[in-house]
């Protein structure tokens, strides 16, 4: 199949496939029958240094419209970060500095390019136009919304009946992000289903600057390795670009037998009927959930990581985990050599992020050291050479 081939019809049929919502259809097909390469828009905050899996849910849309011909910009919200995406907070984000949006962003183009082609994508920074506004283009652009409009947003709603406060600037964000919209004449604007609001901004601002309004899809959020929260670092429940191969394999297969189909439709694009032929066999008994989780895992890393690497991150998964050769297992030499509080170990081995993380895989029995279960938050650990410390399903380390 070549996909600049396809009919208008035929494009819209696969460009449907996986999304949550389309605003817009018939305006859709309309600009696929112009015979010009749409401007598609998506925007990333480099509010931390890593892109993960969540991310390319989206991504691989993008992908899909670049292989129909049309024109990619991957926006990095270098001046939106300044602020902070209210979307999702239960209170103001901190602001990051300069220094830190920078170094923030540096890595996201090696990252994309896992899943765009880098030579047919446009990357622009937002800071190009919003920092040339003036107080009067502000004063101006907040015009063209009422505060009833902000405050309808789930987010700010919530807020205000707890209570809790909403600052000036944060009012401003979907604006910004709206005019992104009107600054590179998008005619389609791709996000998580949580950034609705914020794309029906650059519909509604558009409008007001005379241009034919952006149609909007929206993706399914991808859950996290929790399978409770939305994949993010905050969270601590991501699978990052820049993970090993290996890091990657362990932490999918630690994940929940049912999120591993969600993580195979949104991540491998894998057909319905596929995996209800898929878990027919597993009810059936001819095929073993952790044989089909392997599967998922090693064709996901494949797609992101390349092939060599999902083998042999496969190959060290069995040796570590399912025969227990610790050979292969990452080895790690601590700071010092006085006892460890439990939580300061896990820690310093990076298998948490908080106090709170290891509370919780205490209290699961999911902590152990040469083999013996660690449920005490306030454990003393005297680490030796060759000590054995595994952390739930993913990771395995031996003191060094």
């Amino acid at each position: 199949m070549n996909p600049k081939k396809l009919s208008p019809k035929e494009q819209l049929n696969h460009l449907l496939i996986g999304t949550e919502r389309l605003v817009d259809e018939e305006l859709l097909l309309k600009k696929l029958s112009e015979n010009r390469p749409l401007k598609i828009k998506l925007g990333c905050d480099p509010t931390a240094p890593d892109l993960h899996l969540g991310h390319t849910v989206v991504l691989s849309k993008l992908k899909q419209f670049q292989d129909f011909g049309h024109e990619i910009m991957f926006l990095i919200g270098d001046y939106t970060t300044k602020i902070g995406d209210p979307t999702g907070r239960s209170k103001t984000r901190p602001q990051l500095s300069d220094e830190e949006i920078k170094e923030n962003a540096k890595t996201y183009l090696t990252q994309v390019a896992r899943v765009l082609d880098p030579e047919k994508t446009t990357v622009v920074y937002n800071s190009q136009w919003l920092s040339k506004l003036t107080f009067a283009d502000v004063i101006s652009l907040c015009g063209k919304v009422t505060v009833a409009r902000m405050i309808e947003r789930e987010d700010f709603k919530k807020r205000l009946e707890e209570q809790q406060p909403i600052s000036m600037h944060e009012l401003l964000y979907p604006l910004m992000q709206g005019y992104d919209s009107v600054a590179l004449h998008a005619d389609v604007e791709l996000g998580g289903t949580d950034q609705t609001f914020n794309l029906l901004m650059g519909r509604h601002l558009q409008s007001h600057y005379n241009q034919e309004p952006q149609v909007i899809i929206t993706m399914p959020i991808l859950e996290g390795l929790d399978g409770v929260h939305k994949m993010s670092k905050s969270y601590g429940n991501y699978i990052g670009l820049s993970d090993t191969a290996d890091n990657a394999f362990g932490k999918l297969m630690s994940i929940s037998d049912d999120l591993m189909f969600k993580y195979s439709t949104l991540l491998l694009h894998t057909p319905i009927d596929m995996q209800n032929t898929q878990k027919q066999h597993i009810a059936e008994g001819s095929l073993h959930p952790m044989d089909l989780k392997k599967q998922i895992a090693h064709a996901i890393v494949a797609r992101f990581w390349g092939n060599e690497n999902a083998i042999a991150a496969q190959k060290h998964f069995e040796e570590l985990f399912q025969n227990r050769d610790y050979t292969n297992a990452e080895h790690i030499t601590l700071t010092k050599h006085d006892d460890y509080w439990i939580v300061d170990l896990l820690k310093e081995i990076g298998a948490v992020a908080s106090s709170s993380d290891a509370r919780r895989m205490l209290e699961q029995g999911a902590v152990s050291v040469d083999g013996s279960t660690v449920s005490d938050f306030k454990a003393s650990i005297h680490p030796k050479s060759g000590m054995i410390i595994k952390v739930g399903k993913k990771k395995i380390v031996k003191i060094s």
